[in-house]
């Protein structure tokens, strides 16, 4: 639980209630509700400790006021009101992040509108979407997000990062839209910052919880403020959450004897005759080949701990920093059957790799904040992490049973496939450096400069053999990238001219420079039939004499982009209560080198945004609306393909872009004192312009391209992970009791269907329209002890989250079957 205890050590209530429905009626747009983020000043962004500390002094509205708690967001990187916050940014607090069972991103986007989140089984990671926009390859160093993650203000560079436990968080805000000038890379279409608890000085106050549930679920947190002086306090926060994989092995169904030698007869007649001087020979299935025992896919095996330090000598300086370390021993998620053989379980496959997630990091993140005048602030933010992995996955899911050791019961695949990441390093730092204006102003700004390094390497190997692991090689590639660089700096700058009371003219530019370098990077593939037909592990090494392998590619080269982006913004106040705004902003993201050491372009976005935040019945009801086109160029399309010459790779191309736009709400409501209800909603439309795409993760034409083998024109489909509508809502209830508060809620998501990936292949490769729901029930008790009782997914509802047919039948990853558990914990 990510429980954040006011100094009254009493939670906030956020009650909620289905009557909101009467006033969507009255809405034009569709809203969603920006959940109370808690006006903690030290979330960590560039707002001047003195300015920070106003948020945190104000009083939190009482429970039974009647009104919606007000919320501070730092998304101009300020500290500001989000209803007086001319950007379309949703904030969760930890109130709400503990209602949703939040653990990773992927339990955010729902609470979003216009987001989503893929699962990407072979590397274990989760790639996101927001408002029609994203990237599914983007998860290895050979692709960037279109969506930036944020750790208190630091940029978190690769995928993994999203897919780490969230603990001890005062609150999540996502902004969506080019965050191209104060939030700078790779925030294209969008930036989630994620704040962690700091310490307070003086305070002693800190929590802990455990946690069970089905597929046996063990879950335990805690946190715990330290005062250490006058000047100086730390905190200390521990999680670890485990449950059993969701996926049950299948028993190998294995042919008789005679025939599997029927099958594999004229296979071995013609090896042989092909390779005289290496013959093969029959084999029997080995039955142990197959997986029946240990780990199950989907399994999760997390833990980390944080580790906070304060420091303020003086109202005007204040240092946090933070050493940060995080393990994962889970599992991957599989390829499942959308359609399983009979008599078998839909949760199950037939496994012939056994699943592994080996993972850890080290981060600390720093930040200083500096008064240096009534007039000016400085902030200093600096970050660096390591991470280093390992995994493994089976790529084709059992999706082709072997008939024999070298046959499968269809041409479609080769019947044993395994995606397995033998090694991921990467260490990136920053540094930005800020300085703004402070009080009340005719002219507010701020000028900072940024600079971050990366330095990435990764093997990753895919061993395809004939039938099972005993079989022929089918292909084998190696792919090691020992050293791949990036080097970003950029100038930034936002100035708002308050022209009356009402009257506000915001311009802003970022000026980028990227670098890129891969050094000494290869793609090998087996090539030598006369070496042993064994499947490539990772004590093997493909570069040695003798290995059966030869590099085909070398993947060299040095590429260099820059671009300046920038930001222009009009907001007009109503009155106290109503402001609209209007914008036009850009992102960018770099270009980069694909195998073979070849580039491709960066990709841009320019944003058109009108919005409207408004609140109604004297603090009760609250509704942020927003409408956007997005001309979007450039598209960074990446997916593996297979050469003419058989090779492989990672190919990416730029498309020509997409159509995009939209209308995004959030409404929360407070119906009476103890009722409370939140909608989200959003409408998409997103349409591919020019794009002819490639893919070995589905079966299509051959293509008449050069360079690669099979394609089909996309152009004008439906861009993935897109629906064209989508809702949550919320309704949460407090009943007061002698003891304490029972609080029960719900949560239900409707979205319409959506396609899986640019193919567009069917139904197969879409969701269909579905409704997800959550249930919970708290109790808080007056001793400040509590009990939270859940079920997620109570449709028990399968729902696909991308598809693949490369292995013959159609595949796909699934959010979670149903799960239940409870929670217990106290605050002190």
């Amino acid at each position: 639980m990510n429980l954040h205890v006011p100094q009254s050590g009493k939670r906030l209530l956020t009650p909620i209630s289905l009557a909101i429905f009467a006033v969507m009626t009255n809405a034009h747009v569709y809203a969603a509700d920006a959940a109370p983020a808690a006006a903690d000043a030290q979330a960590g962004q560039a707002a001047p400790a003195a300015e920070q500390s106003a948020p945190q002094a104000a009083p939190a509205a009482p429970a039974d006021n009647g009104k919606i708690t007000e919320v501070y967001v730092t998304a101009t990187k300020r500290t500001t009101s989000l209803q007086k916050t001319p950007v379309a940014v949703t904030a969760l607090n930890a109130a709400a992040l503990d209602d949703n069972h939040v653990q990773t991103i992927q339990d955010v986007v729902n609470l979003v509108p216009g987001f989503s989140a893929t699962g990407q089984g072979d590397h274990g990671v989760i790639t996101m979407t927001m408002r029609g926009i994203g990237n599914d390859s983007a998860k290895t160093e050979y692709a960037d997000p279109e969506v930036a993650s944020f750790v208190d203000g630091v940029y978190s560079p690769r995928p993994e990062g999203a897919t780490a436990l969230l603990f001890d968080l005062d609150a999540i805000e996502v902004l969506r839209g080019p965050q191209g000038t104060l939030w700078g890379r790779n925030s294209t279409v969008g930036a989630v910052n994620m704040q962690t608890v700091k310490p307070e000085i003086g305070s002693n106050a800190g929590n802990f919880e455990l946690g069970y549930g089905n597929y046996a679920r063990l879950g335990a947190r805690g946190a715990l403020n330290i005062p250490i002086n006058s000047t100086m306090a730390m905190r200390v926060s521990v999680v670890h959450e485990q449950h059993d994989g969701y996926v049950d092995y299948q028993a190998p169904n294995i042919p008789s004897l005679a025939s599997q030698q029927a099958a594999a007869a004229p296979v071995i007649a013609a090896w042989n005759t092909a390779h005289p001087t290496n013959p093969i020979a029959f084999q029997p299935i080995n039955p142990n080949n197959y997986v029946r025992m240990g780990k199950k896919y989907s399994a999760q095996d997390q833990s980390a701990a944080r580790l906070s330090f304060l420091w303020q000598p003086s109202a005007d300086l204040k240092w946090n920093i933070s050493y940060e370390h995080y393990i994962d021993r889970g599992t991957p998620s599989i390829n499942l059957l959308q359609q399983q053989r009979p008599g078998q379980d839909f949760w199950s496959a037939l496994v012939d790799t056994a699943p592994s997630v080996d993972r850890e990091s080290n981060s600390v993140r720093s930040r200083v904040d500096w008064q240096i005048n009534p007039d000016i602030a400085m902030a200093y933010i600096a970050g660096y992490s390591r991470f280093n992995g390992s995994s493994t996955f089976d790529q084709d899911g059992g999706a082709n049973p072997a008939t024999s050791f070298t046959t499968a019961s269809s041409s479609a695949s080769a019947g044993y496939q395994a995606n397995n990441t033998v090694g991921s390093k990467y260490k990136n730092y920053s540094h930005e450096l800020e300085f703004m204006s402070t009080g009340k102003r005719e002219v507010d700004w701020l000028l900072g400069l940024y600079y971050a390094n990366e330095d990435n390497s990764i093997r990753f190997d895919i061993p395809i053999m004939n039938g099972t692991e005993q079989g022929t090689v089918n292909w084998q590639g190696s792919f090691i990238q020992p050293k791949e660089t990036v080097d970003s700096t950029a100038a930034f700058g936002q100035a708002t001219w308050n022209i009356a009371d009402a009257w506000h003219l915001t311009g802003g530019f970022r000026y980028t420079s990227d670098k890129r370098k891969n050094i000494n990077g290869t793609n090998n593939g087996w090539s030598d039939l006369t070496a042993p037909q064994v499947p490539v592990s990772p004590s093997s090494n493909p570069l040695a004499a003798g290995s059966g392998f030869s590099t085909y590619q070398n993947n060299d080269g040095v590429y260099k982009d820059h671009k300046l982006t920038g930001l222009g913004r009009v907001s007009y106040d109503i009155d106290k209560n109503n402001m609209v705004f209007a914008s036009v902003s850009t992102g960018y993201k770099s270009g980069g080198l694909q195998d073979g050491g070849r580039p491709y372009g960066s990709e841009t976005l320019t944003n058109y945004e009108v919005g409207s935040k408004s609140t109604f019945l004297g603090g009760k009801v609250r509704m942020n609306n927003s409408a956007y086109y997005e001309k979007f160029k450039g598209f960074q399309f990446s997916a593996p393909v297979t050469n003419p010459d058989g090779t492989r790779g990672l190919a990416t191309n730029n498309a020509e872009g997409a159509n995009v736009w939209g209308l995004e709400t959030e409404i929360a409501a407070k119906i009476t004192p103890v009722d409370r209800v939140q909608f989200t909603a959003a409408y998409t439309h997103a349409k591919l312009k020019k794009l002819i795409g490639g893919s070995n993760d589905y079966v299509l034409p051959a293509c008449s391209i050069p360079g690669i083998s099979t394609c089909l024109d996309v152009t004008g489909n439906d861009m993935p992970h897109a629906p064209k509508f989508a809702m949550q809502l919320q309704y949460q209830h407090s009943f007061e009791l002698a003891d304490g508060t029972l609080i029960p809620r719900i949560s239900t998501h409707y979205e319409t269907a959506s396609w899986l990936s640019v193919f567009n292949l069917g139904e197969p490769d879409r969701q269909k329209a579905y409704n997800r729901t959550d249930i919970g029930l708290r109790y808080d008790a007056q001793a400040k002890w509590y009990f939270d009782a859940f079920v997620r997914n109570v449709e028990d509802g399968k729902i696909k989250t991308s598809a693949m047919n490369a292995n013959g039948p159609w595949q796909a990853q699934y959010l979670p079957p149903r799960t239940f558990g409870i929670n217990v914990g106290r605050s002190f």
